[in-house]
């Protein structure tokens, strides 16, 4: 009987393949969720852009750091409920921010320069 005809390397060969299958099945799970976060990430955008383009038609800030507080509060309260790391939670959401208050600027730009043509 050669080395990998026993029935031990079977098992090992079967146990590799239902390992294999399961860690594809996981992941196909992670893939579904990874679509599901940037689909939502983009619904929240579309609304951000509205926040700006309201911002910005009544001379608004683009920053609103009493808000930012709060979201952060809240999100960092959702994430210890859902059993996430709050400081993730808290990292993530400020990068959002980060990055709709620089819509918020850009898009009062363009108002600005709308209203000196």
């Amino acid at each position: 009987m050669a080395p990998n005809d026993s029935p031990a390397a079977d098992l090992d060969t079967t146990a590799d393949a239902a390992v294999y299958a399961q860690l594809h099945s996981i992941r196909e799970s992670i893939d579904n969720i990874d679509a599901a976060v940037v689909h939502m990430l983009a619904e929240r955008f579309k609304f951000t852009q509205q926040v700006g383009t309201l911002k910005a038609m009544h001379g608004l800030p683009p920053a609103d750091p009493e808000r930012e507080r709060e979201q952060i509060e809240r999100l960092r309260a959702l994430a210890e409920e859902s059993h996430l790391d709050p400081a993730f939670a808290e990292k993530f959401l400020n990068f959002i921010i980060a990055e709709v208050i620089h819509h918020h600027e850009r898009i009062a730009g363009s108002a600005a320069e709308d209203r000196a043509s």
